[in-house]
């Protein structure tokens, strides 16, 4: 047994680690086939069991058999991992589930991997194959194929199978990333920072066999799914806050140049004041986020969270600051021009009855213009606030 001996006399090179949560029925399983991996591959390793609370003597089990169980009290399938991935030695970490559903005896192509040199080794189930009840159909022709293409669309990222829990990585390297997510979206949030960090990311094919007879899935297909598609999102300010706000902004102001001169028709329908006032509405919404990718991004940096940006920090010097909120007091100032202009006119008029659509063409533009200088004003603020923490 050469492994067992070179994890008795020498720091271990791999560390296998399994979050857990009342899996007496598979752990036996897991953490043999894991042994026997160690054994085959010559590799000096250990089983980390990170217990979230086991209540059935899976923790009992582990130890009987060799493993260290580490008992983690904050709950979340992320979490468990955090604290599995904090208490391993080896240089290398590879996590999977304890339900059995991931081949603990397949760790070969990963270890490859890790050994070329990449930094995280994803597995991909869609290429190895997925046993006929192993996965929900929502699951496989929906959840999944989304998640990895928004993954691969935002991000870049090299995955086919972004949710797969079966993965490998160089432990230095993933813990200085300081995931935060502590549910099922920890995953994600590990490749996606790994890919934005420049880390050497590839994937390789693995098989997912069913939960064992009478095992509750701990994934919950809705509130799960969405809590990682808002981390993509929230991820990536550009597709949050920044597109979003361009096309409002662009639309809201093509529609106001086209409203304000006069009324318009279109194939018999008539455009007038009213719909100058929701072409408003784009115009503000759309410049309000476009700040918020500005803050979101930059908060991001920040935090760590995201990588640092030099287009962005050259926008939030202090001059660029200084100049939008000159800009802003000048499109507020010009917006009460045109109130004053509208004030006029309802006073010609002795302040009687109005032609309430022109009257409107004045009023619409004004008040628009008061809002985006309110704006521009208040978030070039917020930006230099930001700016004086980074500055710390």
């Amino acid at each position: 047994m050469l492994a067992q001996e070179q994890r008795a006399d020498s720091q271990p090179e791999l560390s296998v680690v399994i979050p857990c949560l009342n899996e007496a029925r598979t752990l036996e399983t897991c953490v043999s086939k894991a042994l026997a991996s160690f054994d085959r591959l010559g590799i000096a390793g250990e089983v980390v069991v990170a217990d979230n609370g086991s209540t059935d003597g899976s923790q009992e089990i582990a130890a009987s058999l060799g493993a260290r169980v580490v008992s983690v009290e904050e709950r979340g399938y992320g979490a468990a991992l955090k604290g599995g991935i904090a208490a391993a030695q080896g240089r290398w970490v590879i996590m999977g589930d304890g339900d059995d559903t991931y081949d603990f005896a397949e760790l070969d192509p990963f270890v490859t991997q890790l050994r070329e040199g990449f930094d995280l080794v994803n597995g991909n189930r869609f290429a190895g194959g997925i046993h006929p009840e192993a996965m929900p159909w929502a699951h496989r022709h929906l959840g999944n194929p989304v998640l990895s293409f928004v993954g691969r669309r935002l991000y870049g990222t090299p995955c086919g199978d972004i949710y797969c829990g079966l993965r490998g990585f160089d432990r230095e390297r993933i813990q200085s990333l300081d995931i935060r997510s502590s549910g099922m979206e920890f995953a994600i949030e590990m490749v996606v920072k790994a890919t934005m960090q420049g880390l050497r990311v590839t994937e390789v094919p693995t098989r997912l066999a069913p939960d064992a007879e009478g095992r509750m899935p701990h994934l919950r297909t809705w509130r799960d799914g969405w809590s990682s598609l808002r981390l993509l999102l929230l991820y990536s300010p550009k597709w949050l806050f920044l597109y979003p706000g361009l096309a409002l902004l662009a639309i809201g102001l093509a529609g106001m140049a086209w409203l304000v001169p006069d009324e318009r028709s279109v194939a018999g329908v008539t455009f007038d004041v009213s719909t100058l006032l929701y072409f408003a509405l784009a115009v503000i919404v759309g410049l309000q986020s476009v700040y918020f990718f500005l803050t979101a991004r930059w908060f991001g940096v920040t935090e760590g969270l995201l990588p640092d940006d030099p287009r962005i920090r050259r926008l939030l010097r202090r001059p660029v600051l200084d100049w939008s909120i000159v800009a802003g007091a000048l499109l507020v100032a010009a917006g009460l021009g045109l109130s004053i202009y509208a004030l006029v006119t309802w006073n010609d008029a002795g302040f009687g009855q109005l032609d309430y659509p022109s009257t409107l063409r004045i009023v619409i533009p004004g008040l628009t213009l008061i809002a985006c200088g309110m704006l521009t004003a208040v978030s070039a603020l917020l930006l230099g606030v930001l700016s004086l923490r980074r500055h710390e």
